[in-house]
This record gives C-alpha cells, structure tokens and sequence, in this order.
C-alpha cells in the first residue's frame, strides 16, 4: 500500500483510522479522566482539606500554639533528628549494596537482593518487634545492654534502628536497575586509562546516577518521617522523649486535643507536599532523561 503523497493526505489517513477523534472515543477518555479525578479527589484531596480545616477549625492563634507545647515541639525534633541520621547512612548502603550487585557476579548476589526487599515484604510491625526480641530487656542481648547501662528499645537509639531498617532498600532499590542499565563501558575505560577506584566512582559513575541517587533519597526521607508502625513498637510511647511526629498525632488525637493532632499531622502533610515538590523537580530536571 503506497504512502500518502501530501501532508493533507497524511492527515486525512490518520483521521480515518478506527477510533481516531470519534465520539465513542472522546467520551471514554472523558470518562477515565473523570473516573480518575473522582477518585483523587475523594482519597486524597478530601482528606488533605480536612486535615487543615480541622487544624484552623479555631483559628490561627490555636494552631501556632499547638506547637509551642513541649512534647510536640520534642516530637518534632525527634523526628527531624532521625531523618537526618538514617538518611544518609541509607544513602550509604543503597551505594555500596548497588554498585556491589551491579558491578560484581560473586556468591550469595541473590540472597543480598532478596534481603534488600525484605523490609518491603513484611509487616513494620514485625521490624519491630525483631528489635524488641533482640535489644529487649529479656531479648537475646538485654541483659548484657543492661549491665554495661547501654539503651537502645525504648529509646533514640532503637528508634533510629527500626526506621533505618523499613527505609533501606529505597536508595539501593532505585539504583541497581540505573547501575545495571549504565553498564561498566565507561567505568572500564576509566581504569585503562589509570584511574583509580574512588576516582572512577566521583568522576564517572556518580554523574551517571545523581538524579536517581537523589530520588531515592528523597523517597527514604519521606518514608523516615513518616513511619509509625516500626517506631511504634521500639518507642514505648514516653511523651517528649520517644514520641515522633506520628505516634504524637494518635496520643493528640486519643486525648482528644483535634486541633493539636491535625496541627501536627498538617506539619507532617507540609513536609509530605515539599518531599513531593522537590521529586517532581527532580524528574523535570533530568532524571527521567537517560
């Protein structure tokens, strides 16, 4: 079959195929585009709009001081305090673990890929209770953290364990497909050419794989402040001291102190839409063009 010989032709061809600009086809993208909007609006926009009407339901001196209390200021610096130690050492492994399982055949490569996924596959729940059984006062460890006076449930330090352990395969998980698609072409060529190995990593992989490296920074970073049911457990709920942003929502909102808890959950909705902000500039950026 020839090809249309002019542009006009061209179109007129393309038009005349089945289900190009027919009726039956505008009102089915209208109805998925209408479905979809509905949708969004009722599981997300509805509750979003809730939460900061609830919040400035009485104005906005009593949401300001909704923050002025001290176990939710503490709340609040815990949570921040936590992000920014597991970040970056999540950011550290999810390096190592990708180039490792990208760059490398060794033994044992698909048990370290399975342990990567295995906080994605059980319960937080369950992370937690893995640490009370093991750091608990009658875990395998307690009573030798007891006599040395060391605490880790029920404190700062087990707190950290537990988000550190739901939030480490993002990083890893948004690196090794990057790493394996990118292959080791320019890597080799580097080290022909005398390149050492940090040298290499700064020079020539490192440039390939910034914008997925901080995608999945940014995904731990949301996942960290936002995670509940693995802190839950390892907490022990002490108000000002082991409380984060989410466990002193529900004791706010069990106290029924509704406009200090959707305070608090309109601060963590705030850092939620920023995380978003800064993802959705990231894959303007270049992310997506590789």
């Amino acid at each position: 079959m020839a090809a249309p010989a002019t542009l006009e032709q061209a179109l007129a061809h393309a038009d005349a195929r089945p289900g190009q600009h027919t009726w039956v086809h505008t009102i089915v993208r209208w109805l998925f585009i209408t479905v979809s909007l509905t949708f969004l609006a009722a599981l997300l926009l509805a509750p979003l709009a809730t939460v900061f009407a609830m919040a400035l339901g009485r104005g906005l001196l009593p949401y300001l001081e909704s923050f002025a209390d001290p176990d939710t200021s503490s709340a609040v610096r815990l949570t921040l305090t936590t992000a920014a130690v597991v970040v970056p050492v999540n950011t550290l492994f999810g390096l190592a673990a990708a180039w490792a399982i990208a760059k490398f055949e060794f033994r044992g490569k698909s048990i370290l890929i399975t342990l990567i996924d295995l906080p994605l596959a059980i319960s937080p729940v369950i992370s937690g209770m893995v640490f009370v059984l093991l750091f608990g006062l009658h875990g395998w460890f307690g009573l030798w953290l007891q006599e040395h006076d060391i605490s880790i449930v029920f404190a700062l330090p087990g707190i950290m364990l537990a988000t550190m352990f739901v939030t480490f395969p993002y990083v890893a998980r948004e690196l090794i497909p990057l790493m394996q698609q990118l292959g080791n072409d320019e890597e080799e060529a580097a080290i022909t050419l005398g390149a050492g190995g940090w040298l290499t990593f700064f020079r020539v992989t490192l440039p390939k794989i910034r914008w997925g490296l901080l995608y999945g920074v940014i995904l731990c970073n949301a996942r960290a402040m936002g995670e509940f049911g693995a802190v839950s457990v390892v907490s022990g709920h002490i108000r000002g001291l082991t409380n984060t942003m989410p466990l002193d929502i529900e004791i706010l909102y069990n106290q029924y102190d509704f406009v200090g808890a959707f305070a608090v959950a309109s601060l963590l909705t705030l850092l939620a839409a920023l995380t978003l902000i800064v993802k959705t500039a990231v894959e303007r950026t270049g992310y997506r063009r590789r």
